[in-house]
């Protein structure tokens, strides 16, 4: 069988959907990759995967721009004549579900992870952009062959409530998975200043300014907590925190500015809290998921998404209200006094990581979804002791 995955960038392709398409691949079925152009697709040869690229702007709304890029879309898809269309992200999931219908695709599958600006935002664009946005929606998700994959029960409940789509047509899978074996705890050196990480893409609803305001406030308290920030902004989205702003805070010395980062084992590594003040509608955190498998302390907000990650305040993290500079500063100040509870916490979310966001359990859910469509049970077969590379009817 043959599997397209299509996202808006090749960054999250490789970076997250590739585990999974390599158990498809071990499983004996070919894997197409399709994004815009980006850095990470050459690496995808390596791998044995082709990579296709298609012009998308993620923040055009251009009619006739979006229109060329849904027929681009539309005939990739009939040149490549996939068993199953995997898309990834609201935009992505909108068009490629809409192409699909127009190449006679026999199987979609939608995964929406976080509602996105056009449903966090507060601005007269965003609002103007919601009615029509969700008309797409209910569109392009009401097809019976068509499955929709949401991260948090809360998403859910808002999906099926507006109409965007019908309760059974929905799946939930909690985030996209983390390699637990790569993301690991080490013994941590004692007797150094306390290291806090907020690692995100840099949009103000991820509570960056939050995190900056606490790294002052500890500051000026004389706290010798080291505060790191990494990640960089996100041109394709309106909300994002200008380099300029970063760099200033660098400078200042209030936070210290990685900018991407490739190897986030090693950097989990080396620091002991994961913070993430988030009141975006998040799916399900990527980095508070690795955080905790790497066996740090966690504090984030009680908002969609992130209260999947920590759910019990004081057990396996700590929770803050959003926008609450003061009670974020609080959160690392007491974790700064308790070395007991910051070793604690970061124990018990290590256990939640492996028995509830182990990317296996991901992926093995996620071909489950795959089977509910295809007309064979063949994409199974490495999970069910079936011999992969034989094909079924």
């Amino acid at each position: 069988m043959k599997f397209a995955f299509y996202a808006n960038t090749d960054w999250y392709l490789y970076n997250f959907r590739l585990p999974l398409a390599q158990q498809l691949q071990r499983d004996g079925h070919e894997v197409v990759m399709i994004s815009p152009s980006g850095a990470f697709g050459p690496r995808f040869g390596k791998h044995g995967f082709r990579w296709i690229t298609l012009p998308m702007d993620r923040a055009s709304l251009n009619p006739l721009r979006e229109m060329v890029a849904l027929r681009a879309l539309a005939r990739v898809l009939r040149q490549e004549r996939p068993d199953l269309l995997h898309n990834f992200t609201v935009k992505c999931a909108v068009y490629g579900a809409l192409a699909a219908r127009l190449a006679k695709v026999p199987a979609v599958v939608n995964a929406v992870a976080g509602m996105g600006y056009v449903f966090t935002a507060g601005n007269l664009k965003a609002r103007l952009l919601r009615p029509p946005v969700k008309l797409l929606m209910r569109v392009a998700f009401g097809g019976s062959r068509s499955l929709l994959i949401l991260q948090n029960p809360d998403d859910v409940d808002i999906f099926v409530a507006t109409g965007m789509v019908s309760r059974g047509r929905v799946r939930l899978i909690r985030s996209s998975g983390v390699d637990t074996s790569r993301f690991r705890p080490v013994e941590r050196a004692a007797g150094r200043p306390l290291r806090v990480l907020l690692a995100a893409r840099l949009l103000w609803e991820k509570g960056i300014q939050e995190y900056v305001d606490a790294a002052n406030l500890l500051r000026g308290r004389g706290r010798q907590v080291e505060m790191l920030l990494a990640g960089t902004p996100d041109p394709g989205n309106p909300r994002s925190v200008r380099q300029d702003q970063v760099q200033d805070w660098a400078d200042e010395g209030t936070i210290r500015w990685l900018g991407h980062v490739d190897d986030m084992p090693a950097l989990f590594n080396s620091v002991d809290v994961m913070a993430l003040p988030s009141y975006y509608r998040e799916g399900v955190p990527r980095s508070l998921v690795e955080g905790a498998a790497s066996g740090l302390a966690l504090i984030t907000t009680d908002r969609p998404g992130c209260r999947e990650v920590v759910t019990r305040h004081g057990v396996d993290g700590l929770i803050v209200k959003p926008k609450d500079a003061a009670a974020l500063a609080a959160s690392i100040a007491r974790l700064d006094d308790d070395r007991d509870l910051l070793r604690r916490l970061g124990a018990n979310a290590r256990g939640k990581a492996i028995s509830e966001f182990d990317e296996r359990q991901v992926i093995r859910r996620t071909v489950e979804v795959y089977d509910e469509l295809l007309p064979s049970r063949a994409s199974r077969r490495s999970f069910d002791g079936r011999t992969p590379g034989s094909r079924q009817g």
